[in-house]
This record gives C-alpha cells, structure tokens and sequence, in this order.
C-alpha cells in the first residue's frame, strides 16, 4: 500500500490502475478496516492501493466530493470507474464487493 505524497502524484496515479483509500489517523472507522489492506493488497493485484490523508489532502478531497471516510475511489487511465463514498463504516465483504464490481 502506497501513501499519496502530493497533488501531483494524485494527477499520475488515476492514469494508472488505481484505488485510492481516503482515510485519517483521527477516524475510528479508518481503523476497524486498516488491519485488512494488505489482504486486499494481495488479493487485488491489478490494482494500485493508495492511501490519502484526508487531512493533508482536502483540495482533492473536495474536488472529488469525499465528505465521509473511509471512502474509496477507483481511476483507470484518467477516469474514475468506481466509488464506494458515504459516512457509514463499511465492511471488509462492502469493500471486496466494491472492487469486484469494478471488473463488470
């Protein structure tokens, strides 16, 4: 799992591949599903897992509509092609769901 780093980055990454997990150290949500990343890491190879700090990174989370976290967003060659958004907590069956879905 990889920590988005810069605006830039974030700009190169959804040209890939790519989930982006849009999280916080403060958010207890974030927590409960932080101990299966690498699960979903391993499962998932096609895909690049990023980790966003909401915190650090409000513009994009803005500009992408992310107002709840945990929330996840899926880019492939500059297109978003899929989102798992909302304030509830979500379970690790919701987010392998999610990414299945991705492929249909």
């Amino acid at each position: 799992m990889r920590t988005l780093e810069s605006k830039e980055q974030f700009t190169e990454l959804i040209n890939e591949k790519t989930i982006f997990i849009f999280s916080a150290d403060w958010c207890p949500d974030c927590r409960v599903i932080e101990p299966f990343y690498p699960e979903l890491v391993d499962t998932f190879t096609d895909y690049t897992f990023v980790l966003v700090d909401r915190d650090q990174f409000m513009g994009i989370c803005q500009e992408y509509d992310v107002f709840g976290i945990p929330s996840f967003i899926a880019f492939q060659n500059g297109e978003e092609i899929g989102r798992f958004v909302s304030k509830n907590r979500k379970t690790k069956e919701e987010i392998i769901d999610f990414i299945n879905d991705l492929s249909k």
